[in-house]
């Protein structure tokens, strides 16, 4: 029993873990037009994530912004000759800032954002459902913020990152084909008087949910005007844990005649508590921006995302710490480059258009399709129409092209061939399949300031 509860709790340890896929880069609509660039930009309330330092330039005595987007994305499997596709629900990360004057040279805020979040769906029946069935997972920030101008060219800012969130996870536990061997092989051995059932559905599945505590982290930034049209930006938001302290699981069965056979090993799990901890890797981002004529403003940012610390996850469970896990994911860190236009057609009327590239850090050999990890190009339009000076309106569509993934690995621990090896079947199976991932991002916003 102790065996196959083990490794049972081993199965379920390939739910916690993600990629790019879950790093959210939607903290403005003005700016997902632009390719999501800013760091060298002075965006007034909005630079309070961008970059602290560049909200001390502002010439207004308060700013605020608020927006939100609608993620709506697909992933495919393709896996032998058949296509699988996820029935997702729209995700919609929202941002809010605010700042104002204190001193000409000294502006303090408060931003209210997203940073990370998730949502896919495969189906529960899927033949990669024992790695993932579906996901929810959403990050919030809080993060109050100073910038100080030190000199007419020169500021540094800062601000504290107060983030907390919550995660709801479905995967497979069992295999239906260890499950029908299984069975045959208690049939051959006259514990079962014949086959009870054909499982062609996923036999038993877990639901992990949990919320994670508060972590708290920090993002720093400086700016400085290189020429009267040439701005040079850097911002640094530091890594954080989210780590779900007392999270609880179930065991659902697809049948009675699942339960029958199962229960009285995978019952255990719905009675234990989880601890397990989730990354937010460091981000480092240096920029330019460039004004080569009175109207046209260009922007780059090149992004350092720190997953390469991401080399293990590790799940204890209370008063079993005989079943904790230490699994190797051998995340890389990756970079995101932004690219940025905008062109003021007018004085009520801007227009925008920008390219995001994002390349994946996600190691093939320790490959899970909860957030498909692909390296994606991502082309942008926008554009602001201010009825009055004060007042800004803000559209913007970002259309997402993941490169096909192929031969991505996915492992796991079958529980039933672990522990009857007379089975024959890998007791360390893997799952290899090809992926494939898109989404469009339609945003809006609304900005105010004097």
């Amino acid at each position: 029993m102790k065996k196959l509860f083990f490794v049972a709790f081993t199965s379920l340890s390939a739910l916690l873990a993600s990629a790019e896929g879950y790093q959210v880069n939607t903290f403005s609509a003005r700016q997902t037009g632009m390719g999501h660039v800013g760091v060298a930009m002075k965006l007034g309330a909005e630079s309070n994530i961008f970059n602290p330092a560049a909200v001390s330039f502002s010439d207004k005595t308060l700013d605020l912004s608020a927006g939100m987007s609608a993620i709506k994305a697909d992933a495919s499997a393709f896996y032998g000759d058949a296509e699988y596709k996820t029935s997702n629900k729209v995700s919609t990360p929202f941002n809010f800032s605010g700042a104002f004057r204190i001193y000409d040279n000294l502006f303090a805020g408060v931003s209210l954002y997203t940073p990370y979040g998730s949502s896919i769906n495969w189906g529960d029946n899927w033949p990669g459902a024992v790695l993932n069935q579906s996901v929810d997972l959403a990050v919030f920030t809080v993060q109050p913020t100073v910038s100080w101008r030190i000199l007419p060219k020169l500021s540094v800012g800062a601000g504290l990152m107060i983030s907390w969130g919550n995660v709801n996870l479905h995967k497979g536990l069992v295999s239906m084909e260890s499950l029908n061997a299984l069975q045959q092989l208690m049939v051959m051995g006259g514990q079962l008087p014949g086959i009870l059932h054909q499982f062609t559905t996923t036999p038993a599945s877990v639901v992990l949910d949990g919320s994670s505590d508060l972590a708290v982290g920090y993002n720093v930034g400086v700016m400085y005007d290189i020429l009267p049209n040439l701005t040079f930006g850097a911002s640094y938001r530091s890594k954080m844990e989210m780590t779900v302290g007392k999270g609880s699981a179930q065991v659902n069965y697809g049948n009675e005649a699942a339960k029958a056979l199962l229960g009285s090993t995978l019952d255990d799990i719905s009675a234990t508590n989880f601890t397990a901890s989730m990354p937010c890797p460091y981000v480092l981002t240096f920029g330019l921006s460039y004004k080569p004529v009175k109207r046209l403003l260009l922007a780059f940012d090149a992004q350092l995302n720190g997953w390469g610390t991401y080399k293990q996850l590790d799940i204890a469970f209370d008063g079993l710490p005989q079943f904790d896990q230490h699994l190797t994911k051998d995340y890389k860190n990756a970079w995101t480059y932004h690219f940025g236009a905008e062109y003021a057609v007018t004085h009520r009327l801007d227009v925008r258009a920008g390219l995001m590239v994002d390349t994946s850090p996600c190691n093939k050999d320790y490959y899970n399709p909860e957030t498909p990890g692909t390296t994606k190009i991502e082309p942008s339009v926008g554009l602001s129409f201010r009825p009055i000076p004060s007042l800004s309106i803000d559209a913007a569509f970002m259309y997402v092209n993941g490169r096909k993934v192929e031969n991505a690995t996915g492992r796991y621990e079958d529980f039933i061939a672990k522990s009857y090896p007379m089975l024959e079947l890998p007791a360390d199976a893997t799952f290899t399949a090809d992926y494939k991932v898109s989404a469009i991002i339609p945003a809006i916003g609304i900005s105010y300031s004097f």
